[in-house]
């Protein structure tokens, strides 16, 4: 009795023992609220980043920051700058220190554009910047 017993809750604990952790991750949003909130940029990185990157930079050390700046000019063109940075962080305190390990910025202008044309480059930006770090660090 005693090893059916034995056998039903390996059982029933077999699948949580093999579910693989997600990995943690870290990331920090700086951008212009009006082209992207921070919630859809730490989510587009996220999407971007692979697993293995934090493999190698593990958030515990690492943080990911998002900046994308720019909006409508006075003529209706869209102008965006997005700026995506692998920096440490301080063993003690685990707050960022300003020593970029890789840094990618794309920028584009997009003549003639609607509000919802701007946030669309941004997020493309965004994704190409994060695309560009995450190529330097490991092969895709």
């Amino acid at each position: 009795m005693t090893h059916v017993l034995k056998l039903t809750a390996a059982l029933l604990l077999a699948p949580t023992a093999w579910a693989a952790d997600p990995p943690k991750t870290n990331l920090m949003d700086f951008s212009t609220p009006a082209l992207i909130s921070g919630d859809a940029a730490k989510k587009l990185m996220d999407d971007n980043i692979p697993a293995r990157v934090w493999k190698l930079f593990p958030a515990s050390k690492y943080t990911f920051i998002s900046q994308v700046e720019g909006g409508m000019t006075s003529s209706g063109a869209c102008v965006v700058t997005a700026r995506v940075m692998l920096m440490p962080l301080t063993p003690t305190a685990k707050a960022v220190l300003f020593r970029p390990q890789k840094t990618a910025t794309t920028f584009d202008t997009l003549p003639a554009a609607t509000a919802a044309q701007c946030a669309t480059l941004a997020q493309d930006k965004l994704k190409e910047a994060t695309v560009a770090v995450v190529s330097s660090l490991v092969k895709t």
